[in-house]
Parts: C-alpha cells; sequence; structure tokens
C-alpha cells in the first residue's frame, strides 16, 4: 500500500478538522437549552489549553511565547475569543448549515483586512471570489429564512473577528509556534470566561457535562488538526478542504437537530463554495507556471 504523501495528510487533516468542528457546532446546540455561552466557551477553551500544554510540554515549546511578541499575541487571543463566543452564540439560535455558510467567509474577509492592513494587492481572481463569497452570504441571511437574522448577523461577526485573528496569525509565522499561539489564545479565553460564567452558571445535568466535554475535546483536536493541515501542505493547496464543514454541518443538523435544508442555503453555500475553488484553482495554476518559470533559468 502507497505511502502517504505530505499533501495528502494535510488534505485528511483538514477534511477531519472540518468535521470535528462541525460535530462541536451540534455539541453547542444540543448543550445549549441551559447552559449559557459562557460557560461553553469556557469548556470549550479548558480543554483546548489542557490539551495545548501537554502537546507543548511534549515537544519542549514556549508555553505562552517571547515577550516581544505579547502584544500581537493578546491581539490574536482577544478576537479569537470574541469569535468564539459569537460563533457559539450562532450556533445555539440559527441553523447549523448557516453558521457553517457565514463562519467561512472569514477567509475572504482576511484577504480585505490583508490590502487594507498589510497594503497587499487583490489578484485578478479575488475581486470576483469575493463578490460571490458574499453574494452567497447574503442568500444565507434572507430574513425570510428558517433562521432569525440576529444570530446569523453573530456568524457573520464570528468570520469577521475570526478574520482578524487569522490575519495576525501571519505574523506569527517563523516567529511563534502554532501549538504556542493555540495555549495562549485557549489560556486567555479561559481567564476572560470566569467573570461571566460564574454570573450565569448552571449546573450540567450528565447528558449536559458529556455535552460540554465533547466541545471542548471536539474543539481541540479540530484546531490541532488545522494546525497541522497547515503545516503539511501550502495553504493554499489545502484551505478549499475546510469548506468540506458547509456539507458536514447540513447533514449533521439534519441527523441530529432535525434541521431542514432550504433552496437559499444551499445556493449561498454553493457560491462560498465555487468562490474558494476559484482561489483554489488560480493559486494552484499560478504555483505551477512559477516553478516552470524557475526551471527555465539557467
Amino acid at each position: 500500500m502507497a505511502r502517504l504523501t505530505q499533501k495528502q495528510k494535510g488534505i485528511l487533516l483538514m477534511i477531519l478538522s472540518a468535521l470535528l468542528f462541525s460535530s462541536m457546532q451540534i455539541a453547542v446546540r444540543l448543550s445549549g437549552g441551559r447552559i449559557p455561552v459562557m460557560e461553553q466557551v469556557f469548556f470549550r477553551n479548558s480543554i483546548s489549553l489542557i490539551v495545548a500544554f501537554i502537546l507543548i510540554r511534549r515537544n519542549h515549546l514556549s508555553v505562552f511565547g517571547p515577550r516581544k511578541y505579547q502584544k500581537w499575541l493578546f491581539g490574536r487571543s482577544f478576537f479569537g475569543f470574541l469569535g468564539v463566543i459569537t460563533v457559539f452564540y450562532a450556533s445555539n439560535n440559527a441553523a447549523q448549515a448557516d453558521v457553517a455558510i457565514l463562519s467561512k467567509l472569514s477567509p475572504f474577509l482576511v484577504t480585505l483586512f490583508a490590502v487594507i492592513f498589510l497594503k497587499e494587492k487583490l489578484s485578478k481572481v479575488q475581486i470576483p471570489a469575493l463578490l460571490l463569497a458574499f453574494g452567497g452570504a447574503v442568500l444565507v441571511a434572507n430574513p425570510s429564512f428558517n433562521s432569525n437574522l440576529w444570530p446569523l448577523a453573530m456568524a457573520f461577526i464570528s468570520s469577521v473577528t475570526s478574520g482578524v485573528a487569522y490575519t495576525l496569525l501571519s505574523y506569527f509565522k517563523d516567529k511563534v509556534d502554532a501549538l504556542t499561539v493555540i495555549m495562549h489564545f485557549s489560556t486567555f479565553s479561559m481567564v476572560a470566561s470566569i467573570p461571566f460564567m460564574l454570573a450565569d452558571f448552571v449546573w450540567p445535568t450528565p447528558f449536559e457535562l458529556v455535552c460540554l466535554l465533547a466541545i471542548g475535546l471536539f474543539g481541540s483536536f479540530g484546531q490541532i488538526c488545522l494546525t497541522y493541515a497547515y503545516r503539511m501542505a501550502p495553504a493554499s493547496e489545502v484551505s478549499v478542504y475546510n469548506y468540506a464543514g458547509i456539507p458536514f454541518s447540513m447533514v449533521l443538523g439534519f441527523l441530529f437537530l432535525g434541521e431542514g435544508i432550504s433552496p437559499t442555503s444551499l445556493a449561498g453555500g454553493a457560491l462560498v463554495v465555487a468562490a474558494s475553488v476559484m482561489v483554489y484553482l488560480y493559486s494552484g495554476r499560478k504555483a505551477r507556471t512559477a516553478q516552470i518559470q524557475d526551471k527555465r533559468e539557467p
């Protein structure tokens, strides 16, 4: 049996990450009848903190990173924290397919933020891709659809805050290990959620406790799979497979929550996926062209 290439391993890890995050959304919804959002956020990050700390100690990495990068690490942790809160609120109150579609807009928002703050230039394919993605978001956020508009707005805000957090991640490349970034984010989010959790704490039932533990485990290993997927292969080659989370959320929402799938949701999801595939194909062709030119040069 042939061994998997690094790229194939990266693709499998990205798809597994999408499945784990979609499963986390279901656990959030199942525990959301009585359990407040900040209590869910606390469990999500406390378990992630434990997992990240074990891996960091095993690999002899820095726990919280160098002092000179703390300002940027706190910025990434803060916006990531807001992203978790908003996506958990949306998962508790909107259809899972809608939440998945709107939260997947973050890569396109990263592109916009990179243009605004990092002075990067848009390629000729990114403009129509952005228009397609936002067109899909408009279809999903149709006020006449199954979900209320406010939770969908929270899902969109989650993609915005996540976009800021992912933009900051680009600054840490070759500076701070990815597991250290996860550890910093998990610790910040857990500590920040404690006052809100204690003010509105609800003792979970055995079933709710299982769901809370599942949120933490699915979220932790989903983040780890995502992190190592980007290590196995270039982002341009594996990021598109993160959109597997959209059909995963649709299927899991139907199986576990009995949620129907509207034609507008399907159309919106198709536009978002089409936009990501456009960028993926263009990036791949551009990379191959660059390789051919490098080989031709003496």
